[in-house]
């Protein structure tokens, strides 16, 4: 069977406790379900890409989760936010992401469980920049997250974004964003965070 990853943000500490906690937390109870074979705690998005192209030698990946912190068009890890800037073939870990998109299987998922990733217009343009370059299916979210996790989408390479650009904002506009919603249950296309596949039409 494909292998299915996880990788979360172990910076996010404050006076010694923080969300790295509950991700960790979170990580353990994903593991004792089976949802994930292998699961790290990165730093940095540089320990993370490699980390993804050299776990389990010759084994192919259905999916990869990351849970940390986001804002519109990018997700961060240890201070560094990795955006569209990171998917140009020229950029210093290309080859990291080059391994890992060669091992990806041919239906595999990325999934960004972070605040407002593919949120606003900034968030659409690196949704379609991050499976143009992966060739993978991917996910992420427009609002703030947290154990509600709202406006959940997913983009296959070639396809456009359909959800709205405004989803989830509360302040600013689509082409400039200034702060987003929380999540809640009745808000579009949410699950909560023990929710480990993602639904249908999402």
């Amino acid at each position: 069977m494909d292998l299915r990853l996880l990788v979360y943000d172990a910076t996010c500490r404050e006076l010694g406790v923080g969300l790295s906690d509950a991700w960790y937390a979170g990580s353990v109870l994903y593991r004792a379900l089976g949802r994930f074979d292998h699961v790290l705690g990165a730093r940095s998005w540089h320990e993370a890409w490699h980390w993804l192209a050299e776990i389990a030698p010759g084994e192919r990946i259905a999916e990869v989760q990351y849970w940390g912190h986001g804002n519109w068009g990018n997700a961060r890890l240890g201070g560094e936010r990795l955006d569209i800037d990171w998917l140009e073939p020229r950029h210093a870990q290309a080859a990291a992401l080059n391994a890992l998109r060669d091992r990806l299987a041919s239906d595999a998922l990325f999934w960004f469980r972070t605040c407002e990733t593919f949120g606003a217009e900034r968030g659409q343009d690196f949704a379609r920049a991050f499976v143009d370059r992966f060739g993978c299916r991917a996910a992420g979210h427009t609002f703030i997250i947290g154990w509600w996790q709202s406006g959940l989408h997913s983009l296959a390479p070639g396809e456009v974004p359909t959800w709205p650009n405004d989803e989830g904002l509360r302040d600013g506009t689509p082409n400039a964003p200034e702060r987003a919603r929380w999540s809640q249950p009745w808000a579009p296309n949410t699950v909560s965070c023990l929710r480990g596949y993602i639904p249908d039409g999402f």
